[in-house]
């Protein structure tokens, strides 16, 4: 299979993304490291924090595969980059939302901006249906 120059931008673009995802893996272990006040002692924001960051590190390696995916359906071309951009969207949005929801040390419950991950979560459902569809369709014509 062929790479278009589409799929090898946006995959590099999105491999300059993963020292990004290390920092916020480095930060984390920093502060389950030091023990630091307002993470290890609330249990909410530990766990947002964590999810945030293994939702980044997963949204990454679907990107990547969506956009090979991305390479061979057969869809209308503004449908093909709602499914080329909706994964990396969502790696993004995500995190954000679980990070932002939970930024004082003192939470107790997350903040609004926890629906971020549901906007994030939407955007990619609809991107890996339309791909889906996409590789059907593809398949049948064979």
């Amino acid at each position: 299979m062929e790479m278009s120059n589409t799929t090898k931008m946006l995959s590099g673009i999105i491999l300059i993304t993963v020292p990004t995802i290390e920092y916020g893996g480095s930060f984390l272990l920093g502060m389950l490291r030091r023990a630091e006040r307002g993470y290890v002692d609330n249990g909410l924001r530990h766990d947002l924090f964590r999810a945030g960051h293994a939702h980044a590190g997963v949204m990454v390696l679907l990107s990547l595969i969506c956009q090979l995916l991305a390479d061979v359906v057969i869809l209308p071309g503004w449908l093909i980059w709602l499914g080329r951009l909706g994964a990396p969207c969502a790696a993004i949005l995500m995190p954000l939302g679980f990070f932002v929801s939970a930024a004082s040390p003192r939470v107790t419950q997350p903040s609004r901006m926890v629906y971020v991950v549901y906007i994030g979560a939407l955007i990619l459902a609809v991107a890996v249906l339309v791909l889906g569809i996409g590789l059907i369709r593809a398949s049948l014509r064979g």
